[in-house]
């Protein structure tokens, strides 16, 4: 009919992709469209390239994504800076998911597989505390996912995996090689032995950091466009989302953060308002709000969860 826009008859006769599925769910919760907000992690690594860039937003938002779909907490060994939270409580729809998230940072080489190394430790001091918690709080209500505990690890998190092993001018080439690859090891280890997928991203491509894509389960590219980042893997590609009147979202950060606060409405978790921004301790840092005011920065609600002396780095 004369009424019909350009765009309605292609929609007509265009095959439903999965990308295009992504615009209609930040208007309804459809269970059905679960795998359609942000690429789904599986079991095993998952290698994340970014191109141009670190990629902050775009790691904070799978894990976000991931712990909203998932019971457990995230184990994030850091580098370089990925687990800020500046971005990551703005994107977050409900503050009392960054309480899932603990953290432990290497500024070292060695630091930072000591942390790696440490991981079983700080998994099983969660889970006591927490189930300890759960007991005295008479709490038996059961998560959102049958195949997961809201007391083992739901995902760990190891962005620019290979930094601190090319970094350090303490290693020589073959060291740093070695160590970086038993890092891979222990991380693939932990992969199989909890069940759960492992989300890395490195600094380079290049011939130092091909083991890190030898030992991946999964790949997940990240093209910075014209329109905004895009992400492409085995079975996920984003695109363009139209609307009614013929404009269209980017794929940014504004759209992510409202992607996930759908998503969250979608699995029952009450999206929150951040706090306003108070003091904070001393050495911590501080951010840039989004109208500008610089203000103290906190890694509460992160947990620096594990740091065993000698070993891992805060």
């Amino acid at each position: 009919m004369g009424e019909h826009s350009t765009s309605n008859r292609l929609a007509v006769d265009q095959p439903t992709r999965g990308a295009d599925r992504n615009r209609s769910l930040a208007d309804q919760a459809d269970p059905a469209t679960d795998g359609m907000l942000l690429p789904q992690l599986d079991d095993g690594i998952t290698l994340l390239d970014v191109e141009g860039g670190r990629g902050v937003p775009i790691l904070q938002s799978l894990v976000l994504d991931h712990l909203l779909l998932h019971d457990g907490p995230a184990f994030w060994v850091d580098a370089n800076g990925h687990a800020t939270t500046t971005t990551l409580a703005q994107i977050a729809p409900s503050q009392r998911l960054l309480n899932r998230i603990h953290v432990a940072r290497g500024f070292t080489a060695y630091q930072h597989y000591g942390a790696v190394c440490d991981l079983p430790t700080a998994v099983n001091k969660s889970i006591q505390m927490s189930t300890t918690d759960a007991r005295t709080a008479g709490r038996g209500t059961p998560g959102r996912d049958v195949d997961t505990s809201p007391h083992t690890p739901a995902l760990i998190v190891a962005p620019a995996v290979d930094a601190q092993y090319r970094a350090n001018d303490t290693l020589g080439e073959t060291h740093a090689k070695t160590l970086q690859a038993r890092t891979l090891a222990r991380l693939a280890t932990y992969a199989d032995g909890y069940d759960i997928p492992v989300l890395v991203t490195r600094n380079e491509r290049n011939e130092f950091t091909e083991p890190v894509a030898t030992v991946a389960d999964h790949h997940l590219e990240c093209e910075q466009t014209r329109m905004g980042p895009r992400v492409v893997g085995e079975d996920f590609e984003t695109l363009i989302y139209p609307v009614d009147d013929g404009a269209y979202y980017q794929t940014t950060f504004a759209y992510w953060r409202q992607l996930l606060a759908a998503r969250a409405t979608q699995v029952g978790v009450e999206p929150t308002t951040p706090a306003p921004s108070t003091p904070t301790p001393e050495g911590v840092g501080t951010g840039v709000t989004t109208d500008g005011k610089t203000v103290a920065a906190t890694a509460d609600p992160l947990l620096d969860a594990w740091t065993a002396t000698g070993a891992g780095g805060r």
